[in-house]
């Protein structure tokens, strides 16, 4: 039987497909109780992943999401993918390594399998991924100070920026709202934008990662070009047509096998 948190994440899936679903196809897809469903669907409308109605749920509006969507819903979407990302990237780390987490629920994917490691010193502007690091002891954690930015759980700003220039590191896991190949990267938030081209400057290699659903767009504020990274660590479903422009500007891409 699959975990609620996978159960909800198909839910929200569906709803993005098909814009509304019932409580008697969800019991019959998954074979649990209609309290379970029920739970889940108000659990997810409490957090705005969803319009609970009568018998069901409903998909919220675009126009009511907004641009900048917060860390809350984004744990829900692509759960598989995120997975396999973390685990890859956590693969390209060295032990004895200064590496630094960028705020983001792919890049906390990286937090949760560092367990072979002995020895790591890790950087990260993410309250939630320095919680989650707490529980190896034997790493070195720094939590950069700056205000919080409530969406995701990360500290930004001019703080933020004067504390991560103290640092040199080896490895710069840059989580991704938006990626173009014409474009780089970019974010929804400025000040964001700003601290993630401060951590650029204080890190040896710039691996970006990122599921196939943030490919081939654009927010409002640039971050880096394509040029500007070293590796990309993405799934299956990245766009094969973009796999040429990433080998002619030199950055090689990680491709992570997901599990059934």
């Amino acid at each position: 039987m699959i975990s609620s948190k996978e159960r909800r994440a198909t839910i929200l899936q569906l709803i993005s497909q098909k814009s509304r679903v019932s409580i008697s196809e969800l019991k019959e897809m998954f074979n649990v109780s209609e309290v379970s469903l029920r739970k889940d669907l108000n659990t997810m409308h409490n957090a705005r992943l969803l319009t609970r109605t009568r018998g069901g749920a409903m998909k919220i509006p675009d126009t009511e999401r907004g641009y900048d969507i917060p860390i809350s819903t984004k744990r829900y979407e692509n759960v598989r993918e995120k997975e396999g990302i973390g685990k890859l990237a956590a693969s390209l780390i060295n032990d004895g390594e200064t590496i630094l987490l960028d705020s983001g629920t792919t890049t906390f994917e990286i937090a949760r399998n560092l367990h072979r490691f002995k020895n790591l010193t890790i950087v990260t502007n993410a309250i939630n991924i320095a919680l989650e690091l707490q529980k190896y002891e034997r790493f070195m954690v720094i939590l950069l100070g700056g205000h919080v930015r409530a969406s995701s759980l990360s500290m930004v700003g001019p703080l933020a920026e004067s504390n991560i220039k103290s640092f040199y590191c080896d490895k710069l896991f840059l989580g991704v709202d938006s990626f173009s190949v014409n474009a780089g990267i970019s974010t929804p938030n400025l000040e964001e934008a700003n601290l993630n081209q401060t951590m650029i400057s204080m890190s040896k290699e710039i691996i970006a990662v990122f599921d196939y659903s943030k490919c081939q767009k654009r927010s409002f504020a640039h971050i880096c070009d394509l040029e500007d990274l070293d590796a990309i660590v993405s799934d299956r479903r990245f766009p094969s047509r973009l796999k040429p422009d990433l080998k002619k500007a030199g950055v090689q891409l990680h491709i992570a096998n997901l599990e059934d």
